[in-house]
């Protein structure tokens, strides 16, 4: 009886949450103000007083001027004043107040000078930086850094040259329709790279002499790391100086002088075929990307790093409001940090408009039969990674594994996985050369060892397994891979259904490739006479039926 008591008493109010409050009395005055400025400052919400921290109905007293007294009281600590609708009401013969917060539309209400917000149930103090973000926020048409005059700057600070390269270049790029020979302050104008006849900061990063005179955090760094951890070696570090649009070029070329470029030739073709290991689009999109959009009131600089596996491109910044990396990978609109770079950037076709920049490199690491890209936000940069295929020749002999290594690698691209008595066998070795060798290949992240004991057995991590599946279905060469056993055919078809999950890969397309490898191993002479090609086609089916394809 007891229980069903207090959950009535507690149904009278709602429970506590990011928009209810409770409050026993108004001796808690600054506490309560403190949540009007979080309520104020996050969705609004409402505060109940009179009642207990366990919600039961305790009731205030209310006087005279009790009402009046607190309304003031709100308004005079609160900054801009907060003026919240104020009721009372009965609840089985006790008196409580309820104070109606709205959200506030900029969400920079303070209370006794300080900021609050509503994190759960909880109230609590605004960081400086989350604070003045938001202040940035609300003026930053105003504050905008490409747009803000750039002190002690004129226009001797200008290089001519680079202007007129530029003109010449967003003519024949996007019909720019502004005459060289124009005088070099109302070209500007007409870039709106001028205000109040004043330099704006853009202007010099754009087309200044020597921008790191004005903005020394404005230089890029490129670093070639040995490995695949930036404990590595550095092979190359380069920092990358001058005005943002030659910086383009000139971290494009430190990143070709440290990827590999593939030749082969095709036959019947007479021209030698090339092709970079990473897509030269996706390498400018990224790269421009993290030059225009990049917070230019931070220290920090941008940077490249180039690994034995990946790129990374660091951009020190934050992401718009409201988004957040998956935001990158839709539809959505464009929302440069600079828009005056973007536009230049834009002239010259270093960019699109559009917002469709990070979908595109996408698009273009897929058709170079490349995982998908990732976005991460780390708090104060975005960071986005070009991955190559780990299980790509080229990417295995870097990591100096010896003969054996290889070995074992192949026989797990063979079988599935390897145990240490497997190894010791093939390579003929003792346990202790075999474990020492296995562990090393686990600490390069190639494979990984599951179980324990004598059940311990090694395969290549999933998320590596269906990169590396993803890579040969694009190739459309997977005849080695639906030909293994039971245990790797149920882990194409788990990697299958990811892919087909994360949309990288159509259904249609999926189908159009296993069709073209069945009909393949059907016309073989061999079909029918050897197991290895029966096998193959049989595994091929049970794919296409458990994801019905048929």
């Amino acid at each position: 009886m007891q229980r069903k008591k207090k959950q009535k008493q507690n149904s009278q109010v709602p429970s506590e949450s990011t928009t209810i409050e409770w409050k026993l009395s108004l001796s808690q005055i600054n506490e309560i103000i403190n949540t009007i400025s979080a309520f104020s400052n996050t969705e609004g919400g409402r505060i109940f007083i009179g009642v207990s921290k366990t919600g039961k109905i305790e009731g205030i007293q209310i006087g005279k001027g009790t009402i009046e007294n607190l309304t003031n009281s709100i308004s005079q600590h609160t900054d801009p004043k907060v003026h919240p609708r104020i009721t009372t009401k009965k609840i089985k013969g006790k008196e409580i107040i309820i104070i109606d917060v709205k959200e506030s539309a900029d969400h920079l209400v303070l209370a006794f000078g300080r900021s609050y917000k509503r994190v759960g149930k909880s109230t609590l103090k605004m960081s400086k930086d989350e604070y003045e973000r938001l202040i940035l926020e609300k003026h930053k048409e105003k504050l905008r850094f490409d747009t803000e005059i750039c002190k002690k700057s004129n226009l001797k600070d200008i290089d001519k040259d680079k202007l007129t390269r530029f003109l010449r270049e967003a003519k024949s790029e996007r019909g720019l329709d502004i005459d060289e020979k124009t005088p070099l302050k109302e070209i500007l104008m007409r870039l709106k790279l001028i205000q109040a006849n004043k330099l704006t900061n853009a202007a010099i990063l754009l087309f200044g002499k020597n921008p790191q005179e004005f903005f020394d955090q404005s230089e890029a760094k490129c670093i070639r790391f040995k490995g695949i951890d930036v404990v590595g070696e550095m092979i190359d570090l380069k920092p990358i100086s001058g005005d943002i649009i030659s910086q383009v070029k000139e971290i494009e070329k430190f990143i070709y002088d440290h990827i590999s470029l593939h030749s082969w030739i095709e036959p019947g073709k007479m021209q030698r075929q090339e092709k970079w290991e990473y897509p030269p689009k996706a390498i400018r999109e990224a790269l421009a990307n993290a030059i225009t959009h990049r917070d230019y009131r931070s220290t920090s600089k941008i940077q490249v790093r180039i690994f034995d596996d990946r790129i990374e491109f660091w951009n020190p910044g934050r992401l718009p409001e409201g988004w957040t990396v998956e935001t990158l990978k839709k539809k959505h609109e464009s929302k440069p940090f600079n828009p005056l770079f973007a536009k230049a950037f834009f002239w010259i076709k270093y960019i699109e408009e559009a917002g469709t920049g990070t979908n595109k490199i996408i698009q273009w690491c897929r058709e170079w039969g490349l995982p998908e890209p990732e976005f991460e936000y780390t708090g104060t940069s975005l960071v986005v990674t070009f991955w190559k295929l780990r299980l790509q020749e080229e990417y295995i002999e870097g990591l100096e594994l010896n003969e054996r290594q290889t070995k074992a690698i192949e026989y797990i691209k063979t079988y599935g996985s390897i145990n240490r008595k497997t190894y010791c066998e093939i390579c003929n070795i003792e346990k202790t050369v075999a474990h020492q060798e296995l562990s090393d290949i686990v600490k390069k992240k190639i494979i990984e060892m599951v179980g324990k004991g004598r059940s311990a057995h090694y395969i290549f991590p999933t998320k590596l397994f269906i990169k590396d599946w993803y890579y040969h279905l694009c190739k459309g060469k997977i005849q080695s891979y639906v030909a293994r056993e039971k245990e790797s055919l149920e882990k194409i078809i788990k990697a299958t259904k990811t892919l087909l999950k994360k949309k990288q890969i159509s259904k249609s397309d999926l189908k159009k490739i296993l069709i073209e490898v069945e009909k393949e191993t059907v016309e073989t002479p061999f079909f029918k006479k050897q197991p290895y090609y029966t096998q193959r086609y049989d595994r091929l089916d049970k794919i296409k039926k458990t994801l019905s394809l048929k």
